[in-house]
């Protein structure tokens, strides 16, 4: 199909919309009057609903009633919800902030740092926990973090593919756990509940439950205590984190050893 005068061609990258808008390949008419709409207030008002209503209440109709148009004025920036999900978590992640250790000094510390910003980015915005994952990292800000998590392990020993796996498997710590903890504070502010609090009804609930013969171990967690108070708010991360990281070490230093 033919453009007009004032509208310069697409590319013809095969990528999805969505990424070539992303990556700033999708080029709008520059010349006319102003239009009322934009991407990035599309963008920016999607993001408003998921943060103030939940990502469920994101819909085209939702999104065009807050900019005061309508759905099909949306449909010449974005062709659907789910690429509207992708450029919102773009829009979210934003770019990683500046590395602050060396990794060609300490890859540990640099992957913990990595682990413990993007843990930070997702806590600041946990609405971008609940936009569907639907495929591999690959607009501008999520490349870019890959980009410094593989950065961090460059002078770790793990091959390329062991840097990627590393990333994923923390990747996936980073999100689980902030996740469960976003769960855990939304029932809490929903019931009223604190957690010392809700752990305590949990450890009740165990105890009325369970006995020695079904559950001999749980009955020696719950004689430990440790489950009657919370933790220190990063300290199941910490411990995961530092769990992975362990292993990683012992299979570079393993490597080592052996020649």
């Amino acid at each position: 199909m033919e453009t007009g005068p004032d509208e310069p061609e697409e590319p013809e990258t095969g990528l999805p919309a969505s990424l070539e808008t992303a990556w700033g390949l999708r080029e709008r008419p520059t010349k006319g009057p102003r239009p009322a709409l934009t991407l990035d207030r599309i963008v920016d008002a999607a993001i408003h609903l998921a943060a103030t209503e939940g990502v469920e209440a994101v819909s085209m109709g939702r999104v065009a009633k807050q900019l005061g148009s309508s759905a099909m004025s949306l449909y010449r920036y974005v062709t659907a919800k789910d690429e509207l999900f992708i450029l919102m978590a773009e829009a979210g992640v934003g770019t990683p902030p500046p590395a602050t250790v060396d990794p060609a000094a300490d890859w540990r510390g640099a992957i913990t740092e990595w682990a413990y910003q993007q843990r930070a980015r997702l806590q600041e915005k946990t609405w971008i926990l609940r936009i569907p994952i639907t495929g591999p990292p690959a607009t501008p800000n999520q490349v870019a973090w890959m980009e410094r998590g593989l950065v961090s392990l460059a002078h770790s020993g793990l091959s390329e593919g062991e840097k990627l796996s590393t990333l994923m498997l923390i990747g996936g710590l980073v999100r689980n756990e902030t996740t469960l903890m976003a769960n855990i504070v939304d029932a809490m502010i929903k019931t009223g509940v604190t957690p010392d609090r809700m752990l305590a009804r949990y450890t009740n609930t165990l105890t009325l439950l369970t006995d020695p013969d079904r559950h001999p171990a749980v009955t020696r967690l719950l004689a430990s205590g440790v489950i009657g108070h919370a933790d220190a708010p990063d300290a199941e991360f910490a411990f995961g984190l530092g769990r992975i990281l362990d292993g990683l070490e012992a299979l570079i230093e393993g490597r080592a050893a052996a020649g």
